[in-house]
């Protein structure tokens, strides 16, 4: 059996852009991932087309250093570093420049989730796709 642990050296890093930073790995079923994100991500408009325009995957995680607002359609929760969370479908976050967490989620849930995040980023990005 694969070893199920590791840290951010041992994860690949495949995302390095100004916005943010991602380095992930998948332990069986579920999905982990550490970002940190170096300005500002609303990442409602990523979310357009899924249920309600809202996240469907749930997640759980901590957040490191930082802040996340997590906004549901009937209230909005503050996390702040040191904060473990659990986030059910049917949400959306805007996180603070300089924020960095670890989150795992089910794999197939977030595959369909980025599916979306991917068209909605090609639809707002300049050039042929």
């Amino acid at each position: 059996m694969a070893e199920l642990r590791g840290s951010k050296s041992d994860m690949s890093k495949t995302v390095d852009e100004k916005e943010l930073t991602i380095w992930e790995t998948d332990w069986g079923e579920m999905h982990v991932n550490i970002t940190l994100v170096h300005k500002t991500l609303d990442i409602a408009p990523l979310l357009k087309g899924l249920p309600d325009d809202l996240c469907q995957c749930p997640h759980w995680g901590m957040v490191l250093k930082g802040r996340k607002a997590v906004k549901y359609k009937d209230r909005e929760e503050i996390l702040n570093g040191g904060d473990a969370y659990y986030m059910p479908p049917g949400h959306t976050t805007v996180t603070d420049a300089g924020t960095e967490w670890l989150e795992i989620s089910p794999k197939e849930e977030l595959k369909r989730t980025n599916a979306a995040v991917l068209r909605n980023l090609k639809a707002m990005s300049p050039g042929p796709f």
